[in-house]
Order: C-alpha cells, then structure tokens, then sequence
C-alpha cells in the first residue's frame, strides 16, 4: 500500500521533449512548487524553451536582491541624462558605440538564458512584421530583415533598427489599408499565410557561463535603459519609449485579421495615447517581451490548427 506522503511525493507526467526544458520535481502537495506549477500551466500557451529560461531568469539572485537598487540607481541617472539632454542648446547620438557597448555588457555580464530571449525577441518581432504584411492590404510592403542569431549580431545598431522597422510598418500598413478597403474581405478568400511563423535559429550557448555572466533580464534592461537614454537623441528616447505603447495595437491588427479576440486579455502594454513614464521603460519593455511570446505561441497554434483544416 502506497503511504499518504509517497502519494503526495509522486511525479507528475513528464513532458514527450527532454534535454534543455524546466525538469519538473517529484510533487509535494504540501509543500508545492512555485515554478514548477507556472511552467505546468498552459493557461496562456508559451514556448516552452523559452519559458523554461524565463523561469531561470525570474529566480536569479540579482533579481531577487539587486533588481531594486540597480532600478533606483538607474531612475536617477535616467533623471540627470534627460534633464541635462533637454537643457543643452545641440543633440548627440553614438548608435554604433551604444549598440557595441550592449553586446559587450550582454556577452560578458548577462545570463545566457536573459541573452537568448534579447536575441530571440528581435526574431519574434520580425516573425509579427512579416505575418502581417503577408496577410495584409500590401504584401509588398518591404519586410523585416532583422534576424539575428548571436549576441555579437546585436552589435549591428540591432535595437535601433527594432524600433524603426515597428514605425516604418505602422505608417506603410496603414497607409496601404487606406488605399485597399476591402483588404480584408480579400486575405479571408485566399486564407491567412503562416510562412513567417517560424522558429527562429538562436546561436546562444546558455551552458557556456562564468562567475561574471549573472545579471538577469530585467536588471540588465534597466541598466542598459540609461545608455540608451545618453546616447540618443531627446526625441529619439522619446520614440523608443513610446514603441512600446503599440503591443494593444498589433493585437488589435492580429485580431482583426484572424478574427479571435480572445486572446487579447494578456496584452498588458496599452493605451498608446496615455503613454507611460520613460521612468517605467525598462518594466515596459521586460512586459513586451513577454507580450511577444504570448502572441507568436498565439500564432504557432493557429498555424498548427490552419495546417490540420487543410491537411
């Protein structure tokens, strides 16, 4: 006969795929862990590598005890960069030292899990781009490039070219639905194209690690927050900050597009005409990333399910 505390200690069904994923821990019912039950929840369906990474992420130790001091720090110096930047009679920038600097500070003084999902989220955001330009009123609205596969690749004013691409497809889309109203009625007749939803190819070693490679995701995009806002232009910042502000947007045109609404409840970034403080950027930009890993597992699935109806 099984004993109460060995029914409570048995573990729980493994998942089909091995090797890098979260390994979930024989289940104590009394005394349950926390991680183990958020990676078992499929509630909001997520990648699975990459969840497994964000749970590694979440439980660093620079997360739990320098987090808050380095977002201080961070704040105040954003304060000063911004004051001293709006008070001087001429603008600077130094995107390609900006852009070296961060592949630098990434490759050396960040986990590999925080660097896999920086590298990985410019790959979602082009997979997004692409997916709806190929369902959308203009398929040949010139599509995302932006594909990087190393840290090293970031160095290639990477972020820079993040956001303008964002700008660049939100003026060209909205444009081309003007000139195509019935845009619309014409991708339901031919049936939406999933080509772009692919995974992407991340060339990011997360075993290769050293006593200086610790900073997790968040503290480090609150770090690089500062050198982003120094070398920059004012208006420049500005427009970073406020590309965040579109994750409601681009669930709006994923929606209108496939139809399902339901989905939307997760976007956290919203309201782009109440923009949020740039004091706030860095916990904005953890919460996009985020945001994009909920909607491209979206996709994926509806992929999987598109492919089964025609199959």
């Amino acid at each position: 006969m099984i004993s109460k505390q060995q029914k409570e200690e048995l573990p729980l069904e493994e998942y089909p795929i091995r090797g890098k994923l979260h390994q979930v821990r024989p289940f104590n019912r009394q005394d349950p862990n926390v991680w183990d039950i958020l990676y078992l929840d499929e509630a909001i369906p997520v990648d699975l590598l990459a969840k497994t990474y964000m749970i590694r992420d979440l439980q660093s130790w620079t997360r739990n005890y320098l987090l808050i001091p380095i977002k201080l720090t961070a704040n105040a110096l954003l304060a000063i960069i911004m004051t001293v930047k709006r008070l001087l009679p001429f603008q600077f920038s130094n995107y390609g030292f900006m852009h070296r600097s961060a592949a630098f500070f990434l490759e050396h003084f960040v986990s590999p899990e925080a660097c896999y999902l920086i590298v990985r989220h410019l790959c979602l955001g082009s997979n997004i781009v692409n997916f709806l330009i190929d369902n959308g009123p203009d398929p040949t609205i010139e599509k995302s490039q932006l594909y990087p596969r190393t840290v090293a690749d970031l160095a290639d004013n990477a972020f820079l070219v993040h956001d303008i691409i964002l700008y660049n497809f939100v003026f060209d889309y909205n444009q081309a639905k003007k000139a195509h109203p019935n845009w619309i009625e014409e991708v339901q007749q031919r049936g939406i194209n999933y080509d772009s939803i692919q995974s992407p190819t991340i060339d990011v070693d997360v075993t290769k690690r050293h006593w200086l490679k610790f900073l997790d995701l968040e503290s480090a995009i609150e770090l690089f927050k500062v050198f982003y806002s120094l070398f920059l232009t004012s208006d420049e910042f500005a427009r970073a900050v406020m590309s965040l502000q579109f994750d409601e947007n681009f669930g709006v045109y994923i929606s209108t597009l496939t139809g399902d609404y339901k989905w939307n409840h997760v976007i956290a970034n919203r309201h782009p005409l109440a923009p949020n403080s740039p004091f706030n950027a860095a916990r904005d930009l953890f919460i996009h990333g985020i945001i994009s890993e909920y909607l491209h597992r979206h996709l994926e699935l509806a992929k999987q399910y598109y492919n089964q109806d025609f199959s």
